[in-house]
Protein backbone atom coordinates (compact mmCIF):
# COMPACT_ATOMS: atom_id res chain seq x y z
CA UNK A 1 0.00 0.00 0.00
CA UNK A 2 1.33 3.32 -0.81
CA UNK A 3 1.59 4.82 2.93
CA UNK A 4 1.40 8.45 4.41
CA UNK A 5 4.00 10.03 5.95
CA UNK A 6 4.71 13.00 8.09
CA UNK A 7 7.28 14.82 9.76
CA UNK A 8 6.65 15.71 13.41
CA UNK A 9 8.36 16.68 16.73
CA UNK A 10 9.37 19.92 15.08
CA UNK A 11 8.81 22.04 17.73
CA UNK A 12 11.05 24.06 20.40
CA UNK A 13 10.37 24.39 24.21
CA UNK A 14 7.19 26.76 24.52
CA UNK A 15 7.66 27.40 20.88
CA UNK A 16 4.72 24.89 19.27
CA UNK A 17 4.39 23.98 15.21
CA UNK A 18 2.76 21.78 13.41
CA UNK A 19 0.02 19.56 13.56
CA UNK A 20 1.20 16.28 15.03
CA UNK A 21 -1.24 15.60 17.66
CA UNK A 22 -3.94 15.52 14.92
CA UNK A 23 -1.98 13.96 12.18
CA UNK A 24 -1.02 11.14 14.41
CA UNK A 25 -4.62 9.91 14.04
CA UNK A 26 -4.22 10.23 10.31
CA UNK A 27 -0.49 8.88 9.11
CA UNK A 28 1.05 5.83 8.71
CA UNK A 29 4.45 6.89 9.22
CA UNK A 30 6.45 9.70 11.44
CA UNK A 31 9.25 11.06 11.04
CA UNK A 32 10.43 12.45 14.06
CA UNK A 33 13.00 15.87 14.02
CA UNK A 34 15.90 15.07 15.86
CA UNK A 35 17.83 18.06 17.58
CA UNK A 36 19.58 20.10 14.90
CA UNK A 37 17.11 21.78 12.81
CA UNK A 38 14.51 21.67 14.90
CA UNK A 39 13.30 19.47 17.73
CA UNK A 40 14.82 19.75 21.98
CA UNK A 41 14.92 16.78 23.96
CA UNK A 42 11.59 17.62 25.77
CA UNK A 43 9.60 17.80 22.49
CA UNK A 44 11.55 14.73 20.80
CA UNK A 45 10.36 12.53 24.31
CA UNK A 46 6.84 13.77 23.98
CA UNK A 47 6.27 13.27 20.25
CA UNK A 48 8.01 9.78 20.41
CA UNK A 49 5.81 9.06 23.07
CA UNK A 50 2.97 10.00 21.21
CA UNK A 51 3.83 8.20 18.06
CA UNK A 52 4.43 4.79 20.14
CA UNK A 53 1.08 5.33 21.72
CA UNK A 54 -0.34 5.53 18.49
CA UNK A 55 1.52 2.58 17.03
CA UNK A 56 2.70 4.64 14.41
CA UNK A 57 6.33 3.31 13.27
CA UNK A 58 8.35 5.89 13.82
CA UNK A 59 11.56 6.62 11.94
CA UNK A 60 14.23 9.53 12.35
CA UNK A 61 14.24 13.24 10.25
CA UNK A 62 18.16 14.56 10.82
CA UNK A 63 18.82 17.91 9.42
CA UNK A 64 21.30 20.41 8.94
CA UNK A 65 22.75 22.26 12.27
CA UNK A 66 20.58 25.33 11.56
CA UNK A 67 17.61 25.93 13.72
CA UNK A 68 17.78 29.59 12.86
CA UNK A 69 17.35 28.43 9.14
CA UNK A 70 14.92 25.27 10.15
CA UNK A 71 17.48 23.25 8.31
CA UNK A 72 16.49 25.15 5.03
CA UNK A 73 20.14 26.77 4.06
CA UNK A 74 22.81 24.27 2.28
CA UNK A 75 26.03 23.81 3.47
CA UNK A 76 29.43 22.24 2.23
CA UNK A 77 30.15 19.21 4.09
CA UNK A 78 32.59 16.45 3.46
CA UNK A 79 30.75 12.70 3.22
CA UNK A 80 32.64 12.06 7.19
CA UNK A 81 30.55 15.48 8.36
CA UNK A 82 27.91 13.79 7.01
CA UNK A 83 27.81 10.63 7.85
CA UNK A 84 28.61 11.81 11.85
CA UNK A 85 26.04 14.68 12.05
CA UNK A 86 23.25 11.82 10.64
CA UNK A 87 24.51 9.33 13.05
CA UNK A 88 24.51 11.65 16.44
CA UNK A 89 20.56 12.74 15.45
CA UNK A 90 19.56 9.04 14.52
CA UNK A 91 21.40 8.08 18.23
CA UNK A 92 19.71 10.67 20.33
CA UNK A 93 16.24 9.39 18.52
CA UNK A 94 17.03 5.81 19.07
CA UNK A 95 17.59 6.64 22.89
CA UNK A 96 14.22 8.15 23.10
CA UNK A 97 12.74 5.11 21.18
CA UNK A 98 14.59 2.54 23.64
CA UNK A 99 13.02 4.46 26.44
CA UNK A 100 9.49 4.24 25.40
CA UNK A 101 9.19 0.90 23.96
CA UNK A 102 9.90 1.91 20.20
CA UNK A 103 12.66 0.99 17.66
CA UNK A 104 13.88 2.60 14.59
CA UNK A 105 11.81 2.19 11.68
CA UNK A 106 13.62 4.38 9.18
CA UNK A 107 15.79 7.47 8.31
CA UNK A 108 14.62 10.17 6.46
CA UNK A 109 16.69 13.77 5.79
CA UNK A 110 15.32 17.18 6.48
CA UNK A 111 14.96 20.14 4.39
CA UNK A 112 18.24 21.16 2.64
CA UNK A 113 20.25 18.18 3.49
CA UNK A 114 17.26 15.97 1.62
CA UNK A 115 18.20 18.31 -1.29
CA UNK A 116 21.83 18.51 -0.80
CA UNK A 117 21.69 14.15 -0.60
CA UNK A 118 19.67 13.69 -3.64
CA UNK A 119 22.80 14.91 -5.62
CA UNK A 120 25.51 14.06 -3.46
CA UNK A 121 26.49 10.48 -3.96
CA UNK A 122 29.15 10.76 -1.86
CA UNK A 123 26.81 12.29 0.86
CA UNK A 124 23.96 9.95 0.26
CA UNK A 125 26.37 7.11 0.63
CA UNK A 126 27.49 8.22 4.56
CA UNK A 127 23.45 8.61 4.84
CA UNK A 128 23.04 5.02 4.02
CA UNK A 129 26.39 3.82 6.12
CA UNK A 130 23.69 4.57 8.92
CA UNK A 131 20.90 3.25 7.89
CA UNK A 132 22.79 0.14 6.87
CA UNK A 133 24.54 0.17 10.77
CA UNK A 134 20.64 0.36 12.21
CA UNK A 135 19.53 -2.03 9.34
CA UNK A 136 16.60 0.44 8.49
CA UNK A 137 15.22 1.51 5.01
CA UNK A 138 15.85 5.40 3.88
CA UNK A 139 13.27 7.62 2.61
CA UNK A 140 14.23 9.59 -0.04
CA UNK A 141 13.45 10.76 -3.78
CA UNK A 142 13.19 8.05 -6.48
CA UNK A 143 15.82 8.30 -9.40
CA UNK A 144 18.04 10.03 -6.95
CA UNK A 145 21.15 9.81 -5.48
CA UNK A 146 19.34 8.75 -2.60
CA UNK A 147 18.33 5.96 -4.34
CA UNK A 148 21.85 4.99 -6.23
CA UNK A 149 23.54 5.04 -3.16
CA UNK A 150 20.62 2.64 -1.28
CA UNK A 151 20.67 0.20 -4.19
CA UNK A 152 24.72 0.17 -4.30
CA UNK A 153 24.90 -0.79 -0.42
CA UNK A 154 21.42 -3.02 -0.37
CA UNK A 155 19.71 -0.40 1.85
CA UNK A 156 16.04 -1.27 1.77
CA UNK A 157 14.57 2.43 -0.26
CA UNK A 158 11.16 3.85 -0.10
CA UNK A 159 10.08 6.47 -2.57
CA UNK A 160 8.60 9.46 -1.57
CA UNK A 161 6.47 11.63 -3.20
CA UNK A 162 5.57 15.28 -1.98
CA UNK A 163 1.93 16.57 -3.22
CA UNK A 164 2.01 19.89 -0.86
CA UNK A 165 5.31 21.30 -2.23
CA UNK A 166 5.74 22.72 -6.28
CA UNK A 167 8.12 20.23 -8.51
CA UNK A 168 10.51 21.43 -10.92
CA UNK A 169 10.48 20.36 -14.37
CA UNK A 170 13.84 18.27 -13.99
CA UNK A 171 12.08 16.91 -10.89
CA UNK A 172 13.89 19.17 -7.92
CA UNK A 173 11.29 20.43 -5.25
CA UNK A 174 10.84 23.98 -5.67
CA UNK A 175 11.29 24.94 -1.86
CA UNK A 176 13.17 27.92 -0.26
CA UNK A 177 13.21 28.37 3.48
CA UNK A 178 9.26 29.85 3.49
CA UNK A 179 7.26 27.10 1.30
CA UNK A 180 4.39 28.55 -0.48
CA UNK A 181 1.27 27.02 0.41
CA UNK A 182 -0.48 24.80 -1.68
CA UNK A 183 -4.54 25.13 -1.98
CA UNK A 184 -6.56 21.06 -0.46
CA UNK A 185 -7.92 21.30 -4.09
CA UNK A 186 -4.30 21.25 -5.64
CA UNK A 187 -3.20 18.75 -3.47
CA UNK A 188 -6.38 16.38 -4.62
CA UNK A 189 -5.43 16.64 -7.90
CA UNK A 190 -1.89 16.01 -7.58
CA UNK A 191 -2.50 12.74 -5.45
CA UNK A 192 -5.66 11.48 -7.77
CA UNK A 193 -3.21 12.10 -10.59
CA UNK A 194 -0.01 10.64 -9.37
CA UNK A 195 -2.08 7.20 -7.85
CA UNK A 196 -3.80 6.91 -11.41
CA UNK A 197 -1.39 8.43 -13.94
CA UNK A 198 1.83 8.36 -11.97
CA UNK A 199 2.39 11.94 -13.27
CA UNK A 200 1.68 15.32 -11.38
CA UNK A 201 1.81 18.86 -12.68
CA UNK A 202 5.18 21.47 -11.97
CA UNK A 203 6.02 24.98 -11.77
CA UNK A 204 6.11 25.26 -15.52
CA UNK A 205 2.58 24.18 -16.53
CA UNK A 206 4.13 20.60 -17.74
CA UNK A 207 4.04 16.88 -16.31
CA UNK A 208 6.43 15.30 -14.45
CA UNK A 209 6.20 11.27 -14.09
CA UNK A 210 6.78 10.01 -10.50
CA UNK A 211 7.27 6.82 -8.78
CA UNK A 212 6.60 6.45 -5.02
CA UNK A 213 5.80 4.49 -2.22
CA UNK A 214 5.05 6.82 0.33
CA UNK A 215 3.40 10.67 -0.22
CA UNK A 216 4.54 12.89 2.45
CA UNK A 217 2.14 15.61 4.03
CA UNK A 218 4.28 18.41 6.39
CA UNK A 219 3.30 18.96 9.41
CA UNK A 220 4.45 22.87 9.62
CA UNK A 221 1.30 23.57 6.50
CA UNK A 222 -1.84 25.53 7.83
CA UNK A 223 -3.57 23.12 5.91
CA UNK A 224 -1.51 19.71 6.55
CA UNK A 225 -4.49 17.94 8.75
CA UNK A 226 -6.85 18.48 5.79
CA UNK A 227 -4.30 17.64 3.13
CA UNK A 228 -3.47 14.35 5.33
CA UNK A 229 -7.71 13.57 4.70
CA UNK A 230 -7.61 13.90 0.87
CA UNK A 231 -4.33 11.80 0.48
CA UNK A 232 -6.58 9.36 2.83
CA UNK A 233 -9.39 9.84 1.15
CA UNK A 234 -8.31 9.68 -2.62
CA UNK A 235 -5.91 6.56 -1.77
CA UNK A 236 -8.95 4.75 -0.75
CA UNK A 237 -10.91 5.95 -3.54
CA UNK A 238 -8.74 4.61 -5.93
CA UNK A 239 -7.71 1.90 -3.56
CA UNK A 240 -4.21 1.65 -4.44
CA UNK A 241 -2.25 -1.60 -3.41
Amino acid sequence: MITLNSDLGESYGIHSFGHDDELLELIDIANIACGYHAGDPGVMWNTVDAAVSAGIPTGAHPGLPDPIGFGRRAMVLSPREIRDLILYQVGALTGFLASLGGSLNHIKPHGALYGMLATDLEGARALCEVAELYQVPVLGMAGSAHERAAAEREVPFVRELYVDIDYRADGTLAIGQRKEPVSPSQIEARVRSALTSGTIDTVDGGMLSVEFDSICIHSDSRTAVDSARIVRDVRAEIAVE
